[in-house]
């Protein structure tokens, strides 16, 4: 298999070891210094560098979405870098849980409506010593969360957010405790005052 055969090969298996979960495959796939560039909105586990980040980020996927399937229309190859061009299938089967701060604290959880998606997406890999090294990705996030039914937000749904975000961060708390990390009682106190 030559250079140019062999990245675009990584950029299909990558997306498909995504879309099945196959965290068993993680391991040979991905240099030990890998890193997901569209971590920042993940658990902190997803944010580490290595196979352990990549695992991460799939669990966290997968309790969002189910039948996820990648429907490639070209993957293009430079060197150490390849590009897919792809449409992302699945079904939010569980809550789509955001941690866009930088400590990684739960920001907005999307409750599942049961519906189903079709996004175009671009990922972006950079190859070195036979793995991927490096991800990057433009997504259709907007397109998604309107098939989703996260927008344009309705009282009902906007209730169910709250809720389940308010649920979340209990549950990170609790983690957190039983990791033996620092309670965070500040945000604690604050949740009970202002649940929004």
């Amino acid at each position: 298999m030559t250079e140019q055969q062999n990245a675009e090969h990584l950029a299909r298996e990558d997306l498909h070891i995504v879309a099945t979960g196959d965290l068993d495959a993680v391991d040979a796939h991905v240099t030990s210094d890998y890193f997901n560039h569209r971590s920042a909105d993940e658990p902190m586990e997803a944010r580490r560098r290595g196979p352990d980040g990549l695992k991460a980020t799939i669990r966290w996927l997968h309790r969002a979405f189910a039948d996820m399937r990648f429907e490639f229309h070209e993957v293009v190859v430079d060197r150490d870098r390849a590009a897919a061009r792809v449409t992302m299938h699945g079904r939010q089967h569980g809550p789509f849980v955001v941690h866009d701060s930088p400590d990684g604290e739960v920001t907005d959880v999307f409750p599942s409506n049961d519906r189903t998606f079709s996004v175009e997406q671009t990922h972006w890999y950079r190859i070195a010593d036979g793995a991927v090294a490096e991800h990057d990705a433009v997504r259709d996030d907007l397109g998604m969360a309107k098939q989703l039914g996260w927008i344009p937000p309705r009282p009902g749904y906007v209730a169910r957010m709250l809720l389940a975000r308010r649920r979340e961060r209990r549950a990170q708390r609790r983690s957190h405790r039983a990791d033996g990390q620092p309670s965070e009682t500040d945000d604690t106190r604050r949740d009970e005052q202002n649940p929004a």
